[in-house]
């Protein structure tokens, strides 16, 4: 079967904290429609490697590409939906309900000057219904869980209708009983609607059976293919050290 098109290629990139090292000569491609997990050690690089895709960083080294034009010269901004780390714990006095959050996802789209037209308006609605918040459309968002929460702000990136969603430690803040339910709700973002997703995660096992794809990561590119392919204790031994090893939940004792 032929390759989907390219959507994010780095081609040899680094980047340097002054003369510290944190990502060094990545070279990989996401393709359209590709659920890819990232994977590494705490200070691996992996929340760097995400602003440098993003732009909030700049490569010391290498080339970006964003669906084929250079990262320099690409504008299109809104089709790159982004949910930072931590972003769960909100103030439980912010004073904003989940509508007034979603629409400022909109924003990357329309401009922060322009105003909101149905068609806006829609994206916003259409973005709650996908991602379960809507029946919370007039709830203050500090009043949610932690899972609650994490909808809001995934409905807050796809208000911009972006080609690719991109999540930092996206189970940050969910309870164990909900992170099922949650990584399912990510899988239908990427088998129904289309959506190209790349998440971090600390949680290997989670990695290993919700992505298509893994990228391990410890300051070098340690592997990158499928999952059943790749995690093994050798990879393992080379992201977290020696004596690792990889317990999946059926491994785990009641």
């Amino acid at each position: 079967m032929p390759l989907e098109e390219p959507y994010i290629e780095l081609d040899n990139v680094s980047f340097s904290y002054d003369d510290t090292p944190v990502i060094e000569n990545l070279t990989f491609t996401v393709r359209k429609g590709e659920y890819l997990g990232i994977i590494g050690p705490n200070g691996g690089g992996k929340t760097t490697l995400i602003k440098v895709i993003l732009g909030l960083l700049h490569q010391t080294e290498g080339r970006v590409v964003l669906f084929g034009k250079d990262r320099h010269d690409f504008k299109e901004k809104h089709r790159i939906g982004y949910v930072p780390q931590r972003v769960t714990q909100t103030d439980k006095e912010f004073p904003a309900t989940v509508f007034e959050v979603v629409k400022t996802g909109r924003i990357a789209r329309l401009g922060f000057f322009e105003r909101f037209t149905k068609k806006d308006i829609d994206a916003v609605e259409r973005a709650m219904e996908i991602s379960g918040v809507a029946k919370y459309r007039d709830t203050l968002v500090g009043n949610l869980s932690g899972g609650e929460r994490q909808r809001v702000f995934i409905a807050r990136a796809l208000a911009s209708e972006p080609d690719v969603l991109i999540l930092d430690e996206p189970t940050v803040g969910v309870d164990i009983g909900a992170q099922k339910t949650f990584y399912d709700f990510l899988s239908s973002l990427n088998r129904d609607q289309h959506l190209t997703i790349i998440f971090i995660s600390h949680d290997v096992d989670a990695v290993s059976q919700e992505t298509k794809t893994v990228l391990c990561l410890n300051h070098n590119l340690v592997c990158h293919g499928l999952p059943h392919d790749l995690l093994n204790e050798h990879v393992l031994e080379r992201l977290y050290g020696k004596h690792s090893k990889l317990l999946t939940h059926k491994d785990t004792p009641n």
